[in-house]
């Protein structure tokens, strides 16, 4: 669409424009071009004066028109150029690990960790791909990787979008019984229906049995 209007910018505007500059002067050379001949008659001098002053005044005021209507329309085109702010959208909802086979197979790398059910705003499936991980002897686990959720935004056409993760947790070193999490995603690709997508979504661990999520954050789309 930029591209487009830019197009049209350039070949419509600014050759007018150009005209523009190149007619005002011989339009006002020819407003203040004194007539061929001249008649002595005193009357007639200053009546052919005053034609002449009209003539200016109008190829003036036309000039001037024409200029106005030019630049607008380039005002126009350019602020169309613009890109608009993107659409955001407020993400909530609650998530669990899919233990009936409900998500198809994960994309190629990401089987890392069983697929996430996501449920509310994002309705689909939640895959991960483990590039880091870290556990202290005190019971706190840090994690890195990348995920991606297959799926739709508001009951909207599908799409996927791919997040970077930060998780940080404690476990029970002595049972290993996990006692909180949470996890950072911010948006960094996008396909379909999510693409340009940018935002961030936040995971907390719900500690029950089973351990289920509780999501919010926000996307923004282009």
């Amino acid at each position: 669409m930029r591209r487009t209007i830019t197009a049209l910018i350039t070949l419509t505007v600014l050759p007018a424009l150009m005209v523009v500059a190149t007619l005002a002067p011989r339009l006002m050379r020819s407003a203040t071009k004194p007539p061929a001949s001249c008649d002595n008659d005193r009357h007639d001098a200053i009546t052919k004066d005053a034609q002449y002053r009209r003539r200016r005044k109008t190829v003036l005021k036309n000039t001037r028109r024409l200029a106005f209507v030019v630049m607008s329309m380039a005002g126009l085109l350019i602020a169309l150029s613009v890109p608009a702010h993107a659409a955001s959208d407020q993400l909530s909802g609650r998530a669990f690990v899919d233990t009936a086979g409900a998500c198809p197979a994960p994309p190629a790398g990401y089987d890392d960790f069983p697929p996430i059910v996501m449920t509310g705003s994002l309705t689909g499936c939640w895959y991960t791909k483990i590039l880091s991980s870290k556990q202290t002897s005190s019971g706190v686990y840090l994690e890195t990787g990348q995920e991606i959720f297959v799926g739709s935004l508001n009951g909207g056409a599908e799409g996927t979008f791919g997040t970077t993760y930060r998780f940080e947790s404690k476990f029970d070193p002595a049972t290993g019984t996990e006692i909180r999490g949470r996890c950072q995603h911010p948006i960094v690709t996008g396909t379909d229906d999510f693409a340009g997508a940018t935002g961030r979504v936040d995971f907390k661990d719900i500690i029950a049995t089973p351990v289920t999520y509780m999501y919010r954050g926000h996307i923004s789309l282009r």
